[in-house]
């Protein structure tokens, strides 16, 4: 069975169209500016990548065009809409309404739709993908992968804030966690690959990239993550400030006159090592001017690291032991001087790091000593290929 995986945001939509038997991509590429004027970018397995620019009015339209490259006589991968079995859509929060994949029902979507107060600049952008496929392709089955349903088997004692209780019934105010589809992914290969049985792994998973998150995979369950209701929470990120006192907020406000709208942005998109370094947001960016002397941007290099350091601590002190470490997403897939920072600072878990293995990027790999106490891996993360997992066993 072919899966379309979709990954749609309010302007862009992310596609792959992936051969469940093999899991081979066999096409994938990118819609962007979806509502300005257009553009699609379209690559076979194997082939060219093509860009085109394509008046894409309304989301119909780019998965009009998606259809239209991947079905086309000279560069596609399928003679018809037939040969598309289901298609995956990720949803980035599900509440406390779905612990895990769902087929998409009007009753699900109602659901969906409900926790949009929860994540009001993705879940409408992801419902928007779902509308435009179930128009254009309405006899396909549909499955919703969510971000937060890995992290659903938290416990009280991981997700509740320290606030009055009735928020937490009220609203749902409590830590719900993102990135769960390649924390779930990532930990269930460390596992295979430390030969050890899911169930029996005490695994800590180091999501880092321009957004970045940990999380505790205990027993083949995520027992704590450090995002929170929002991806705010949790590490110094690209842009996002991650954990901080939240009278900040009222200081700064009040000293700048500043909205709360506006305080929000700035924590969202004007803080984390780009504001502490005053550069950029990309690791590479600021190695770069850490190499020609910029302190700022030392700084932010360093404190990065040390927030990993720290949360890798606590999940260890949480889950009482680890037995591996992994580290994906952009920064721990290919970033050699970060992960080797972070695991020169575990060598209290017995850790050790064998700094000629973890010269790679972007390569499964095991970087830990054969001495070393605790397992210390890089896995590559595949969000797609997971959600075309998770569909394929829906709709089987």
């Amino acid at each position: 069975m072919n899966i379309l995986v979709i990954n749609c945001g309010s302007s862009s939509l992310k596609y792959q169209l992936i051969n469940s038997e093999t899991e081979d991509v066999l096409a994938k590429g990118l819609c962007e500016r979806i509502g300005i004027d257009g553009m699609l970018t379209y690559q076979p397995a194997g082939g060219e990548k093509e860009k085109s620019e394509k008046a894409m009015p309304t989301h119909t339209e780019a998965i009009k065009f998606v259809i239209e490259a991947l079905t086309n006589e000279k560069t596609g991968v399928i003679k018809s809409l037939d040969e598309v079995g289901a298609v995956g859509h990720r949803i980035v929060h599900g509440g406390e309404k779905f612990t895990a994949s769902t087929v998409l029902t009007a009753e699900t979507i109602q659901a969906i739709e409900e926790c949009s107060d929860l994540a009001p600049l993705h879940n409408p952008a992801n419902l928007i993908g779902v509308r435009a496929c179930q128009e254009l392709m309405p006899n396909v089955p549909m499955v919703a992968v969510f971000d937060t349903a890995f992290h659903q088997t938290m416990p009280k004692t991981a997700y509740l804030y320290g606030l009055p209780y009735e928020y937490y019934e009220n609203y749902k105010v409590r830590r719900y966690g993102f990135h769960g589809t390649s924390h779930s992914f990532v930990s269930k290969r460390t596992a295979e690959i430390i030969g050890k049985p899911y169930e029996d792994c005490k695994i800590i998973v180091c999501h880092l990239g321009n957004g970045a998150s940990l999380s505790a995979v205990m027993n083949g369950k995520s027992v704590d993550t450090s995002m929170g209701l929002t991806p705010l929470e949790g590490l110094v990120m690209g842009t996002r400030s991650g954990d901080i006192d939240p009278a900040i907020i009222e200081f700064v406000a009040k000293k700048e006159g500043k909205t709360l709208d506006e305080m929000m942005n700035i924590l969202n998109k004007k803080s984390g090592l780009l504001g502490i370094s005053c550069v950029s947001s990309d690791g590479r960016d600021l190695e770069d001017a850490a190499s020609k002397g910029d302190e700022k941007a030392q700084a932010a290099l360093d404190i990065f690291a040390y927030r990993v350091v720290k949360y890798i601590g606590a999940y260890a002190a949480a889950m009482n032991g680890v037995d591996a470490i992994v580290f994906t997403a952009g920064i721990g897939e290919n970033d050699i001087s970060c992960r080797s920072k972070v695991c020169k600072n575990l060598t209290y878990l017995g850790a050790q790091i064998d700094e000629e293995l973890n010269k790679c990027r972007g390569e499964e790999r095991i970087i830990s000593t054969p001495e070393s106490k605790v397992k210390l891996l890089v896995v590559p993360t595949n969000e797609e290929l997971a959600i075309a997992r998770e569909t394929l066993a829906l709709v089987k």
